[in-house]
């Protein structure tokens, strides 16, 4: 009669010399051939095959993986030498890859009764250290003088991050001490990772759940931070927790990684079906789409109608594409949102964070750069220094909604740079050198500088951003609490909202959340040659009135028609379109210009000058500084500094008013264009 051992082992070797796939090939045959070949150290075994084929025996791997794992790695590897003897020379292991096992398990709702079990779980990768090597197994030389053997230790590959020596020796019999010889232990690489859950599964009011994991030889460095992971693996107990000297009965678990698969970042979580798809391609078909979308953004909120066009724009993003030479350029849009208190900013971005597939939500006060973008964490325990995922690496694919973002400090908004155009995060710190993705949408609220917006100043003056930063946001809208002839239909709604009146929402929020799933996902729309027509020619036509007149500002930039691409393609994602044609550029066209003629105004001249975001300073800013510099050389060079009231009286001769040269020379002070030499004289830096 055939030991169970024997059994499982024969009933593994006939079931990979029998199955299947669709075509009528060997399926596992096939792949044995390609790891002799291509000398790869995994097999991939769909447990749905194994089932189909013994259910007792795909039990017994899902209840004992411990015990039968190695039975079955080891058939597969003499299978292999049957037919290549060179190959356990050369490769020595190889591993057992199970997909499809359908015993997924929350990271919340993981309990002692999975420890020693295969389990499924999924989540973020948050953390993760270098590579290391662990001995699976030493050779130990016994230093009783009558043995000095050496021997293999443990006779089975160990499968902990612990060895335990041995009380005496295996050869002799005899107690002693033992040496270890490093250069003749067998080794595996080794890596540890923190797996999180997602910040959209994550209850209200908890903090998110993690588990160590770790990955072994060709599964190291097989997903990164930020990556949207299962994993499949074995549950088990920290070896070192039992072998510490008086611990307590209080033990952590790990999960030992059989199987790595990453999401392809087309936000997979959000569970589309059959009548899911019938309901969004129906809602599809009405030519008003786009305006039942926008009006059930935040439909609790009134008026706002260009600002919830412009979430709405941002939710469903343009398309993002590589060029041949490898030059990515970015489908997502940045919405930026200044405006006085109590005008319902942080009521919108909550919308949006909430109605996202994927989201991220912080606030600047409560967001450094290294909570951002990534930082290197050292662990007190073990002292191994973890690469961690910030916020807009954990949105990757999704959006980042950053609240009160004008209350950042100085030195962690430039860590947003890189993150919003190149859509990268690099980080180099204690030896690690990584490049993280952070394709994330960032929807920013901020209130003004002076806790109002003053209309007659220009948006760089308003919100405390430096102009690098603002002119990376596509859109830009500014909310102004202006009393008038609507504050009594807002007064009305607002009794109404608290009154317990229903709202009228066009779009349930979990079926606008799936439509958006559903455009990001498989709608990618072109522009037709209408649509890039009209674009050109709107870009064109306002580069002319610059050109024509040299006194006339700068009105748009390239940066502009990348906008207006990116909006174009969101309309038609909107209508689940895959061609965006000359209505949904006349419409990008539209909110540009409202966002122009709003923000991009040169508030003494009263004209349309992009440099009012994109430098900070409008043309008419730059010409009286380049005036006032030249004043100051020129006093300086007759009597060896300028003193403020000669500047304030020969720039008065050059049309500049008192008040506009006593702030212009502060700012050139701060800057350092001009310094003082004696209180109220001032000289140009050469």
């Amino acid at each position: 009669m055939e030991t169970p051992q024997l059994d499982l082992a024969g009933k593994l070797e006939e079931f990979f010399r029998t199955t299947r796939n669709s075509e009528g090939n060997l399926k596992y045959i096939q792949q044995i051939n390609e790891i002799i070949a291509f000398r790869r150290r995994s097999i991939i075994v769909d447990f749905n095959d194994i089932y189909q084929y013994d259910e007792k025996m795909a039990i017994e791997i899902i209840n004992n993986p411990l015990s039968i794992m190695p039975i079955l790695e080891d058939k597969i590897l003499k299978i292999i030498e049957e037919q290549d003897p060179q190959f356990v020379a050369e490769v020595q292991r190889v591993h057992l890859r199970l997909i499809n096992v359908p015993r997924l398990v929350e990271l919340r709702k993981i309990r002692s009764n999975d420890i020693n079990k295969v389990v499924v779980v999924e989540g973020i990768l948050t953390k993760q250290t270098p590579i290391k090597e662990r001995a699976y197994r030493i050779v130990l030389k016994h230093t009783h003088p009558e043995c000095n053997a050496e021997f293999r230790w443990p006779e089975d590959e160990e499968m902990d991050e612990t060895i335990k020596m041995p009380s005496v020796c295996p050869v002799c019999g005899k107690p002693g001490q033992f040496d270890i010889i490093p250069q003749k232990a067998e080794l595996t690489d080794w890596q540890r990772v923190i797996i999180q859950e997602r910040p959209e599964e994550v209850p209200p009011g908890q903090i998110p759940r993690q588990l160590e994991a770790v990955f072994e030889d060709d599964l190291v460095d097989s997903a990164r931070p930020g990556d949207r992971v299962r994993f499949t693996g074995v549950l088990m107990i920290k070896q070192d927790s039992f072998l510490r000297k008086g611990s307590r009965s209080i033990f952590d678990i790990y999960l030992k990684v059989i199987n790595v698969e990453i999401s392809q970042k087309v936000l997979d979580e959000v569970e589309i079906t059959d009548d899911d798809k019938k309901k969004i391609e129906g809602l599809a078909k009405d030519p008003w789409i786009r305006e039942a979308i926008i009006s059930s953004i935040a439909p609790s909120i009134f008026d706002h109608w260009e600002i919830k066009e412009a979430i709405a724009l941002a939710l469903f993003g343009g398309v993002s594409r590589t060029m041949e030479d490898g030059t990515r350029t970015r489908g997502d849009i940045h919405v930026l949102i200044v405006g006085d208190p109590g005008t319902a900013k942080s009521q919108i971005l909550q919308f949006a964070a909430r109605v996202s597939p994927r989201s991220v939500y912080t606030t600047g006060k409560g967001a450094t750069a290294a909570g951002l973008t990534a930082a290197v964490v050292r662990e007190k325990n073990t002292g191994d220094y973890y690469l961690e995922a910030g916020a807009l690496v954990l949105a990757d694919g999704g959006i980042a909604v950053i609240d009160e973002i004008d209350k950042m400090r100085d030195e962690d908004r430039v860590a947003i740079h890189e993150a919003m155009e190149q859509q990268t995060v690099s980080i180099a710190k204690a030896g690690i050198l990584a490049k993280l993705n952070a394709r994330a949408t960032i929807i920013a609220a901020g209130n003004p500088k002076f806790g109002r917006y003053i209309q007659e100043r220009a948006v760089a003056e308003n919100i405390d951003l430096p102009p690098t930063i603002l002119s990376r946001f596509d859109l830009i809208f500014i909310l102004i609490d202006k009393p008038g002839s609507e504050d009594q239909n807002l007064a009305s709604h607002i009794l109404d909202m608290h009154g317990g009146k229903q709202v009228r929402n066009f779009i349930p929020v979990e079926d606008l959340k799936k439509y958006i799933a559903f455009a990001r996902k498989y709608v990618n729309p072109r522009l037709n040659d209408e649509a890039k027509q009209l674009l050109a020619d709107f870009y064109v036509e306002m580069r002319k009135k610059s050109s024509e007149n040299p006194s006339t500002p700068i009105l748009i930039t390239p940066r502009q028609l990348e906008a207006l691409i990116r909006i174009t393609e969101a309309y038609a994602r909107m209508a689940l379109r895959e061609e965006a044609n000359r209505d949904d550029a006349e419409r990008a066209i539209n909110i540009m210009r409202i966002f122009l003629e709003r923000v991009g105004i040169d508030v003494e001249s009263g004209t349309l000058d992009i440099d009012t975001i994109m430098t900070g300073k409008p043309k008419s800013a730059r010409e009286k500084m380049v005036k006032i510099i030249e004043v100051i050389d020129q006093l300086s060079k007759d009597s060896g500094c300028a003193k403020l009231k000669d500047v304030i009286k020969e720039s008065e001769r050059e049309g500049i008013e008192r008040s506009s040269t006593e702030k212009i020379i502060s700012e050139m002070k701060k800057s350092g264009l001009i310094y003082e030499t004696v209180p109220e004289c001032f000289k140009k830096v050469s």
